[in-house]
């Protein structure tokens, strides 16, 4: 009996169809076209592949005709040349394309950098805006001092004035007897003075 064919399940993906083709690390190969543009791209290269332009002229002019592999027009050498072109071309804009992408990622990591930059400056002036505001309401050293100084003065003045009164009190306060005073009435104008008392005489009025 012939083997049935199952019908395609539809919670399975398909396999793929066609020729497989190879695969290869772009990454490598971008590492490889890079270091062939670099190299194609310098002085030595340029004098390297002169020198062997002019070596292939000679060979195909001055040797003779037999040991010639390619004669005047030079065709294999305009086939090398062209092939070399061909190559050049795209390895280098690859190059030139992974350049830029270096660039772009290098630019967006600059532009991200210098968004923190003016963030971190903006906080910082913030914060010293803050801070000297509130430096403002801070005693500062040299406030202190004046302050205490003030206070010194203040101190000092105060114990002179302490001390004139205690002067003031104790002169005061007689050397004898017990401190009370004798109460003085208006009859205190008819004391003795100098030892003899005052006579008043009135005369009758005529």
């Amino acid at each position: 009996m012939a083997e049935q064919r199952r019908p395609p399940r539809l919670d399975q993906p398909r396999e793929p169809r066609g020729v497989k083709l190879p695969r290869f690390d772009p990454e490598a190969f971008g590492r490889w076209s890079e270091g062939i543009a670099r190299g194609m791209g310098t002085a030595n290269f340029i004098v390297y592949m002169t020198i062997v332009i002019a070596l292939w002229f000679v060979w195909n002019t001055l040797a003779p005709a037999d040991l010639r592999f390619d004669p005047y027009t030079f065709t294999f050498l305009t086939l090398v040349l062209s092939l070399q072109a061909s190559y050049a071309a795209p390895l280098i804009l690859l190059a030139q394309n992974r350049q830029a992408d270096r660039d772009r990622v290098s630019l967006e990591e600059d532009r991200r950098r210098a968004t923190m930059q003016k963030a971190d400056t903006e906080y910082l002036t913030r914060e010293i805006a803050a801070l000297r505001n509130a430096m403002g309401e801070v005693a500062t050293r040299d406030f202190l001092r004046s302050e205490l100084a003030r206070l010194a003065e203040e101190l000092d003045e105060a114990g002179r004035r302490r001390q004139r009164l205690e002067r003031r009190q104790q002169e005061k306060i007689p050397p004898h007897g017990d401190g009370l005073e004798e109460p003085r009435d208006d009859l205190d104008d008819d004391r003795v003075r100098d030892g003899q008392p005052e006579a008043r005489s009135r005369e009758p009025e005529g």
